[in-house]
């Protein structure tokens, strides 16, 4: 049992570089975090900025040029199912059901075909997808298979869910009702949550701490607490009112980068 002292994931003094054909591309710059577990932290910069890059380091899909990325104060050497991730375009695999996606971890894992089902039907229920346990991903909405995905996850025995831009391509109401769904989540199930998104409203509705990145190389340029109570009205005057403070800092770093 890890200390309640420790953080669940911390970057410290990170630096990643890219060769891309005869250029050196410097994604990130010195960036340093530390995300408690339990804590839904939102990722938001411009485009290019190592929001993507510093979530796949999380994963252990990229390793730092410098620096050290650990997870429980131990260094994160690859990928790992305590660390699960969710993509845009989904990444499900077409040829299995929901169901057999949803179990496809657990299976690999080892565990009895009696758990897997029981493991298997817990996150069906949980993300509500019942109706559509035999359903193939080319048979569901992009809502839907976003659900699949989350639910593939959180099977998986993941203790922290990184999250790249995961609504980022649904029409805007599904991508409200799956925000509240994934709060919905996130609140019974207390996992950790490093969500990138583009949006400044997505993450004030959705974080404990949004997390602003400068254009790149990527570094943290502030770390904002939101002491909002839940749930949150998006017409509020506070909500605004932190939404013009974050917008006014993504928009200075546009404009000293146009300078």
């Amino acid at each position: 049992m890890a200390e309640a002292s420790i953080p669940i994931i911390q970057i410290n003094r990170v630096f990643k570089q890219f060769r891309l054909q005869e250029q050196t591309i410097h994604a990130l710059s010195d960036a340093s975090l530390a995300i408690a577990k339990g804590e839904f932290v939102c990722l938001i910069g411009a485009s290019g900025c190592g929001k993507s890059t510093l979530l796949r380091i999380m994963a252990g899909f990229e390793q730092p040029s410098a620096g050290h990325a650990l997870m429980w104060d131990k260094s994160i050497e690859g990928p790992d199912p305590s660390r699960g991730m969710v993509f845009q375009d989904y990444a499900l695999f077409p040829w299995l059901s929901v169901r057999d996606n949803i179990g496809f971890g657990p299976s690999s894992r080892g565990l009895g075909r009696g758990e897997v089902k029981d493991t298997v039907d817990k996150f069906i229920e949980l993300v509500g997808l019942q109706k559509f346990a035999t359903a193939y991903p080319h048979q569901l909405s992009g809502g839907m298979k976003q659900r699949v995905a989350i639910a593939r996850v959180l099977a998986n025995d993941a203790e922290l869910v990184l999250m790249d831009e995961p609504f980022g391509a649904l029409d805007a109401m599904t991508r409200e009702r799956l925000q509240d769904e994934l709060l919905d989540i996130w609140q019974r199930t207390k996992l950790t949550v490093v969500f990138v998104t583009h949006s400044i409203e997505e993450a004030i509705f959705l974080a404990d701490r949004v997390v602003v990145m400068t254009p790149g190389p990527g570094r943290i340029e502030s770390d904002n607490q939101l002491d909002l109570p839940r749930p949150r009205d998006v017409a509020s005057p506070e909500f605004n009112a932190i939404r013009r403070v974050l917008g006014a800092k993504l928009h200075s770093h546009h404009a000293k980068k146009a300078a």
